[in-house]
């Protein structure tokens, strides 16, 4: 004797349509920002500079938080976490020791702004600070010197980007822009 049961000819199917929104074991990661970066391939940023282009836009449109007399800050656009801040010249250079005077001042002063306002409005426990300069130092835009500032919590530490080499963002860039941007000292 067979344990396969014959379908019953009384019981109706339902559509996997209908099952929309009902919970099950798996949860779900949707980060659909990103879909610009993969479609993009290895070299998205070929035609221009995304950092020379990002202040002649809107704030929004941009995704800059604040703006500077020789720098400014903006989001991230493939971020590492939340709240994943770029700290760019205006001036197109490409490393560190050709930016003016100046430029490093307030680069460092809009660095730690930017951490303020980080640990104010997201409740971060720490910061990674850094710059890539070049291609072969792991820079995504090489041509154009800009200053990482990553939020992290102590909680933030999970599998995903050890085993999946993928992050869980909890937030729309959009809305992390609007939170930070209004938490930014004038």
């Amino acid at each position: 004797m067979s344990d396969v049961r014959e379908p019953d000819a009384e019981a109706s199917v339902i559509g996997a349509d209908a099952l929309a929104g009902v919970p099950d074991e798996f949860q779900r990661l949707w980060t659909p920002h990103r879909m610009a970066y993969i479609q993009a391939g290895r070299e998205p940023h070929h035609a221009e500079c995304p950092f020379c282009s990002a202040p002649e836009k809107s704030d929004e449109d941009g995704l800059i938080v604040a703006r500077g007399r020789t720098a400014y800050v903006l989001l991230n656009l493939f971020p590492y976490n939340s709240g994943h801040l770029l700290v760019c010249p205006y001036r197109h250079i490409s490393t560190y020791d050709q930016a003016t005077a100046e430029e490093v001042a307030e680069i460092g002063a809009l660095t730690q702004v930017g951490m303020r306002v980080l640990r104010d409005t997201s409740r971060c426990d720490g910061f990674n600070l850094g710059m890539n300069q070049g291609a072969v130092a792991g820079a995504g835009v090489d041509g154009h010197l800009h200053q990482h500032i990553v939020p992290r919590w102590s909680s933030d530490a999970n599998f995903f980007p050890i085993i999946a080499k993928t992050k869980a963002l909890p937030q729309l860039l959009g809305d992390v822009r609007r939170t930070l941007a209004g938490a930014w000292p004038r």
